[in-house]
């Protein structure tokens, strides 16, 4: 390597450090060397795919949003857009006590934007819905920095809309509690739509996507796409994209030192030191204050707080399992007496994944303040998955497998005041540590789409800091 070719670090092998790596190589702006660290002996973090008996699992994220495109994008680049597949369009439930509830259409994360079926729906009291069409008259909010979901949402729409359908949604994406998570670390546009319109139905209905109508001979599509292959074969077409012998694999940073020189020096497991001029952080902000102890800014991070879930995937013959609902799946309120958070039927909602004459039934569990179901034997959460499937579906027999993927500390949680406390350390880092960027799910969105824009940010700003010297 020559020396006047700048060198860049990429700290973490998932999504997100895996789109860094990839664009920094990619980019033709500099010379740079670029060296990815992956503790782990695969790339990939949470996108993980298993393939058994003709079935395709994933064993955390299944899909992303179509909308959000940087994702195709990756996957074209990467060569496997011909893989991308939208998922079929169903019906959606919601579990409240012992009944599936359609979910209304028109609901945008369960604010009503159609006044007919949400007035409709069986989800609903007739004081529930009275209470929710108060935001038709109520002022809009006083403008603050922050709150949490829960706040705001009940304000607008009352303790049952928010109950029974806002937060199983919220929840299915966060795992969190709504009452202590941000909105404008989550959804600001909710804010901002009752800002600007006063009532959030209305805004939310302005700002909604006019829907597309297929022609007749077309098969409606869903919004959401994965790969045909699972969606472990876009990690892999990265990496084979990714210039030979750049990424280090089973190998950790202990410690990041910086020099007097201003650049890096990293201490990794092996004993090894390597030294970089920027450095793209995509590890969990639970890993950070140990990576770089000089610096008690960081600390804040232990404070903040991560939930533990678990996926169980389960098949069957289609003759042991009698439907009764034509959807794709549902998600569970807390005002049921129930351990599962949610159950995709995932044999409807991605054919490709299973069998013809297969069901594929993939349950979540865990969320805050009731993790402990996830630490079980897997016998144990296989018949309590069981239990509460067979109480609003005929199971017969028990799965011909079951696989169960735990995942500690996997969802990190935007409590109110997130954006502040990251903007601190952004200022904090640029002063002390300029050339050092953080990036992934801990920071500024959880999704597959998300981490990927999160590393693509991460490379503009280090090509701006190696060209300029500035810090940004």
């Amino acid at each position: 390597m020559e020396d006047n070719r700048k060198k860049v670090v990429v700290i973490g092998g998932g999504i997100t450090g895996l789109a860094a790596a990839f664009y920094l190589q990619k980019q033709t702006e500099q010379p740079i060397d670029v060296t990815l660290i992956e503790s782990s002996n695969r790339l990939g973090g949470k996108i993980q795919t298993v393939k058994r008996d003709g079935f395709i699992i994933e064993r955390g994220p299944d899909s992303f949003l179509e909308r959000k495109t940087s994702a195709a994008r990756l996957a074209k680049e990467a060569g496997v857009d011909h893989l991308l597949t939208n998922n079929a369009a169903g019906k959606a439930y919601v579990l409240v006590g012992e009944k599936l509830h359609s979910m209304p259409e028109g609901a945008v994360m369960g604010v009503p934007t159609k006044v007919a079926p949400f007035a409709t729906s069986s989800l609903f009291s007739l004081p529930g819905k009275v209470r929710a069409s108060a935001d038709f008259i109520l002022p809009k909010s006083k403008p603050i920095a922050d709150q949490s979901l829960g706040h705001f949402f009940r304000r607008r729409l009352g303790d049952e809309v928010v109950e029974n359908l806002i937060e199983p949604l919220l929840s299915g994406i966060y795992a969190g509690d709504i009452d202590n998570l941000s909105l404008m670390a989550t959804f600001p546009n909710f804010y901002h739509a009752e800002q600007n319109h006063r009532s959030l139905v209305r805004g939310m209905k302005k700002l909604a996507p006019t829907p597309k109508h297929p022609a007749p001979s077309e098969k409606k599509k869903g919004i959401f796409l994965t790969l045909t292959d699972g969606l472990e074969s876009l990690v892999k077409g990265i990496e084979a994209k990714l210039v030979p012998n750049s990424v280090l694999k089973n190998t950790s940073v202990n410690r990041i030192e910086r020099q007097p020189d201003g650049r890096y020096l990293l201490h990794l497991s092996s004993g090894q030191t390597i030294e970089a001029d920027s450095i793209i952080s995509t590890v969990p902000h639970t890993v950070l204050p140990a990576m770089l102890p000089d610096y008690d800014f960081f600390d804040v991070f232990r404070k903040m707080p991560a939930t533990t879930v678990a996926t169980v995937a389960m098949a069957f013959p289609a003759s042991a399992v009698k439907e009764r609902f034509d959807g794709t799946g549902f998600v569970v309120s807390r005002n049921s007496d129930y351990t599962i958070t949610a159950c995709t039927w995932t044999h409807k909602k991605w054919p490709h994944t299973t069998p013809d004459d297969k069901v594929l039934l993939r349950c979540y569990v865990g969320r805050a303040n009731d993790e402990a179901v996830v630490d079980l034997p897997d016998a144990d959460i296989e018949r309590i998955v069981l239990g509460d499937l067979n109480r609003m579906m005929d199971i017969t027999g028990k799965p011909e497998f079951t696989i169960i993927s735990r995942w500690h500390e996997a969802m990190p949680q935007y409590i109110v005041g997130h954006k502040e406390r990251l903007a601190a350390i952004s200022g904090y880092i640029v002063n002390e540590l300029p050339g050092l960027y953080m990036a992934g799910s801990s920071f500024n969105g959880l999704g597959i789409p998300d981490c990927i824009d999160q590393g693509e940010d991460a490379v503009e700003k280090v090509l701006y800091y190696l060209r300029t010297g500035q810090p940004v």
